[in-house]
């Protein structure tokens, strides 16, 4: 089984205008994309070495792997998370759990937008549901997959890799992160987290 690129789930215009449709499009057609391939390259690669019995180039291979899965795995959430009919705030069961385990709604979205902003070079902020403590916590995940914690099932996701949103807010990051916040698809967010506690 090969990795597939998912569609939109909207138009690449119906973020704008937090996100432009040319972003979008590049974003996911191009970079997204990338991730795809280069996870169904590196399988292939896999297999030709356990053919060949030859894993001189293991130790490369897994970590290619783990780059281009976890990329393809973090983008695939990264659109689902977001909705043209966004924006707001969470209620419900997560609501709770926000009020609860950060102190309100407020200090959430200041952390999480201050570890989106902070992550050095390239990489993303997660809201994760962290089984054995059995709470939320706010990762940063450096390039796709370091620094996360094992086991945690990420709710939302925030890009910060610069193809995000440098044709739009060039190096101003802090303000592509506010206008995330117009298009988070709670009800997207909600639904995960009530199969991850679940």
């Amino acid at each position: 089984m090969t990795y597939s690129l998912p569609p939109l789930p909207y138009d690449p215009a119906a973020l704008e205008p937090h996100l432009s449709a040319r972003i979008l499009e590049l974003h996911h057609g191009k970079h997204h994309q990338a991730y795809v391939d280069g996870a169904n390259a590196t399988l292939d690669k896999l297999a030709a070495a356990r053919d060949q019995g030859d894993f001189a180039s293991l130790v490369g291979l897994q970590k290619t792997l783990a780059f281009n899965v976890a990329g393809h795995v973090l983008h695939s959430l990264y659109w689902q998370n977001m909705s043209p009919d966004g924006g707001g705030r969470p209620q419900g069961e997560l609501a709770a759990a926000i009020d609860d385990q950060f102190g309100g709604f407020d200090a959430f979205r200041a952390q999480m937008t201050a570890a989106t902003v902070s992550v050095q070079g390239s990489g993303w902020s997660a809201l994760v549901w962290e089984p054995l403590g059995r709470r939320l916590v706010v990762e940063q995940i450096e390039d796709h997959h370091n620094h996360s914690i094992e086991g945690a099932r990420p709710l939302l996701v925030i890009d910060a890799w610069e193809h995000a949103y440098y044709l739009q807010y060039e190096n101003r990051r802090a303000e592509y992160v506010e206008a995330i916040w117009n298009v988070v698809n709670w009800d997207d967010v909600a639904t995960r987290f009530a199969a991850a506690v679940g």
